[in-house]
C-alpha cells in the first residue's frame, strides 16, 4: 500500500523551531522520566533541533541516544545543540518514522513528542517504534489535542485560527486532534499493556503570553503553514492578517490565559 501524503504543516520557519527550542523533557516528556536509568539505550523519533534528546541522553548516560528526524537542516542544529552540552552519548541521523533504519529490538525506550499528529498512518508508526524496541521495553507518544485547547479572553478570531489549523492540518494528511486518540492508536498497534493520560502546557505569566502569542501570529502570516492555508483555498492573506491581530489582542490581555492539552502514553513492547 503507498504511504499517505503527508504535508509537515508548521515546516521549520524560525517561529516554528523557536517552540521546539523551548521545550525540555521536564516541560514535554515528564510522564516519560521515571521509566529512565543511566545506561537504557533511546530512539527520539521527530527530534527536532534536539532540546527533548539532550535532556534524555543527559539523563540515560552512559546509554547511547539516538535522535532522528526527516528534515536534514534541523538535525544539523540538533548535532549543535548536542555538542554545546559536551554529550557524547547522543547522536542524530535522517529517518521516517514509519521506515526507520534500524533492526529490530534496538531500543529500550522509543520516544515520539508531537510525531503522530503529523503521520498519515499513525497506527503503522506505532507499530514501527514497537519492532526497533527490545522486548520489556517502553514506547512513549505524546501529542496535543488542538480541539481541546481553550483560552480567555474570548477573542473570536482565535476560534477561527483554530479552525483553519485543524483544516489546513488534515488536508495535509494530519490528525490535529491526535491527542485523544493516542491510546485507541496504540490498541490497534497491538500494545496491550499501555497507559495512558494527560498533560498541558499553560500560557498565563505576562511573558509566557507575549511569547505565545507572538510566535503563533508570525507561524499564521510568515510559516509552510501560511502558504499552505492559501494555496489550499482555506483563506486568504486577509484572513491570516486577521488571525494575527487576534493573537496579538489575546496575548496583550493582563487576564489572558492559555491552555494546551496533550494526551500520553507508555507501552510496554
Amino acid at each position: 500500500m503507498p504511504r499517505p501524503n503527508v504535508v509537515y504543516t508548521h515546516g521549520h520557519h524560525e517561529s516554528v523551531l523557536r517552540s521546539h527550542r523551548w521545550r525540555t523533557a521536564a516541560n514535554s516528556a515528564a510522564y516519560l522520566l521515571p521509566a529512565l536509568a543511566p545506561g537504557l539505550s533511546v530512539l527520539d523519533v521527530g527530534c527536532g533541533p534536539g532540546t527533548v534528546t539532550a535532556d534524555l541522553a543527559a539523563l540515560v548516560a552512559p546509554g547511547e541516544v539516538v535522535g532522528v528526524d526527516r528534515a536534514e537542516d534541523v538535525l544539523a542544529e540538533a548535532r549543535s545543540t548536542a555538542a554545546a552540552r559536551g554529550l557524547g552519548n547522543v547522536r542524530f541521523a535522517r529517518a521516517d518514522v514509519l521506515a526507520l533504519d534500524f533492526p529490530d529490538d534496538s531500543f529500550d525506550v522509543v520516544h515520539a513528542h508531537q510525531v503522530l499528529q503529523h503521520v498519515g498512518d499513525p497506527v503503522a508508526a506505532l507499530r514501527e517504534m514497537r519492532r526497533v524496541c527490545r522486548p520489556g521495553g517502553v514506547v512513549a507518544a505524546r501529542d496535543a489535542d488542538y480541539a481541546s485547547m481553550a483560552w480567555y479572553p474570548l477573542v473570536p478570531g482565535l476560534d477561527d485560527w483554530l479552525g483553519l489549523y485543524r483544516r489546513v492540518a488534515r488536508a495535509g494528511g494530519g490528525e490535529p486532534d491526535a491527542g485523544r486518540r493516542l491510546l485507541s492508536w496504540a490498541r490497534e498497534a497491538g500494545f496491550t499493556d499501555v497507559t495512558a493520560g494527560a498533560d498541558v502546557w499553560c500560557f498565563a505569566a505576562e511573558a509566557d503570553r507575549a511569547w505565545w502569542s507572538g510566535l503563533w501570529a508570525e507561524r499564521t502570516t510568515g510559516s509552510a503553514y501560511a502558504r499552505l492555508a492559501v494555496e489550499g483555498g482555506h483563506t486568504d492573506r486577509a484572513g491570516l492578517e486577521r488571525i494575527a491581530a487576534a493573537w496579538h489582542e489575546w496575548g496583550g490581555h493582563p487576564g489572558g490565559w492559555f491552555s494546551v492539552p496533550h494526551g500520553e502514553i507508555l507501552c510496554r513492547a
